[in-house]
């Protein structure tokens, strides 16, 4: 019996066996191509399988999706834009396995409920920042999923102070100012010369001047999105992971401050935001729930 993961990301295809005992070494990545996507995500599937039967698939994507239909639509993939049914493709190249899907922020929100921070507690949101800012929420004990499995979607909170231009169509959402791909677009117009978020989160922590300043304003945003949020769910806790997290004091200290500032009502002094300790994993883990649970 063999469990896969699968991650449909902004800008790769991840996947994984889901067993104990699995590394780095053991997780299978690849760059979204521009043609034939499905093709080169089953290939890496079977790669995963190592040519065991697969008996079950959990799905994490990027948004949107339509979880009752099988059905995901990733502005990143061209040819999936207008909506690609990944669980009849999927169904049909393992025809033994129960596969299911959910968004990548219910994955992370299940990944640190089971490995991460959220375990102990009742109400929570887990937050990726990375290429592009993803959430998950949990009430009650329960990861919530949405009507149409979009619950979460943080990175298109509005976020006041901000009017930046965003990929969805509209203006001033999280993911046009903290969204890795959005800093480093910030960060390039204003001079710096790196290219990835890996390189802009770590001349940040060494101090350059630009990588701080979008650092800055990522922190501020996220802060205020986050106190936003906590004022209407009522959460306990907010786990914070992803590479632009990873941007140390140039990101956390306006995040801090953005929280305490605005997090203000009598239910929220206690509100706790921690970094993750999930690593760039937490998504992958999180569908590898989905498949062992349903």
């Amino acid at each position: 019996m063999t469990i896969l993961a699968l991650e449909i990301g902004p800008e790769e295809f991840v996947a994984s066996r889901v067993e104990d005992g699995v590394g780095d070494d053991d997780i299978c990545r690849i760059p979204i191509p521009r043609k034939a996507p499905w093709d080169v995500c089953h290939e890496l599937l079977l790669e995963a399988a190592g040519g065991a039967e697969v008996t079950a698939l959990g799905i994490a994507a990027t948004g949107p999706i339509d979880m009752a239909a099988g059905m995901v639509a990733p502005p990143d993939i061209a040819s999936w834009r207008g909506g690609f049914d990944i669980v009849e493709a999927a169904q049909k190249a393992f025809p033994r396995a129960a596969v299911r899907l959910a968004l990548d922020g219910v994955c992370l929100a299940l990944a640190e409920m089971n490995f991460g921070s959220t375990g102990g507690v009742q109400d929570a949101l887990s937050i990726s920042v990375s290429q592009k800012v993803i959430g998950g929420i949990m009430v009650g004990g329960f990861v919530a999923v949405g009507r149409t499995g979009n619950a979460g979607h943080i990175g298109h909170v509005l976020v006041p102070g901000f009017d930046e231009p965003c990929s969805c169509g509209g203006r001033g959402c999280l993911d046009a100012v903290a969204g890795g791909a959005a800093a480093v677009r910030w960060a390039r117009q204003n001079g710096w010369i790196g290219t990835s978020v890996a390189e802009l989160a770590s001349a940040a922590d060494m101090g350059d001047e630009i990588a701080v300043a979008v650092m800055g304003r990522a922190g501020t945003a996220l802060g205020r999105a986050i106190a936003s949020v906590a004022a209407l769910l009522d959460v306990d806790i907010v786990v914070v992971g992803g590479a632009v997290a990873q941007a140390g004091q140039a990101l956390w200290k306006p995040l801090g401050e953005a929280v305490a500032a605005h997090a203000r009502l009598s239910y929220l002094p206690g509100l706790r935001v921690m970094p993750s300790k999930l690593g760039n994993v937490g998504i992958l883990a999180g569908a590898g729930v989905l498949a062992v649970t349903g």
